[in-house]
């Protein structure tokens, strides 16, 4: 067995397709504080690339062209503040099937976005977390 040195791997990006691109980054400027970073013809398609906090959101201007294989569940949204965030939806007109769900050091609302993308938007209380996942988080 050879030695092998550790590979730094990190999820970098989700990479949506959006109907209405100007809608889809009006969504998550408005509601996250994404600010788009990249907004250029990439692979004949136009694909804005946005930052949301220290991750990342990848557009490609075209409606989803997979049912089932383009698809994506949710992706995470963390927050430090998910009653302000939740504000902040309900004002921009988001309209929201259930409150949040508080299990005492995680606390989580599914957001419905443009492009039928659902949102999993947490908070974690990092003085009540295991200390064995208190790395994970940001």
């Amino acid at each position: 067995m050879t030695e092998t040195t550790e590979i730094a791997n990190h999820l970098h990006h989700v990479h949506i397709y959006a109907a209405d691109l100007a809608r889809s980054t009006a969504f998550y400027e408005d509601n996250f504080g994404g600010r788009v970073i990249l907004d250029a013809e990439l692979a004949d398609a136009r694909n804005v690339f946005m930052r949301i906090g220290s991750g990342r959101l990848h557009f490609y201007d075209q409606a989803p062209k997979h049912k089932l294989r383009g698809n994506i569940h949710h992706f995470g949204i963390q927050t430090d503040d998910i009653g302000a965030v939740v504000a902040r939806l309900k004002s921009n007109g988001v309209t929201l099937k259930k409150d949040v769900t508080d299990l005492g050091f995680w606390k989580y609302i599914m957001v419905p976005a443009p492009d039928d993308i659902l949102i999993e938007l947490f908070e974690v209380d990092k003085q009540q977390i295991p200390t064995q996942y208190l790395d994970y988080f940001e």
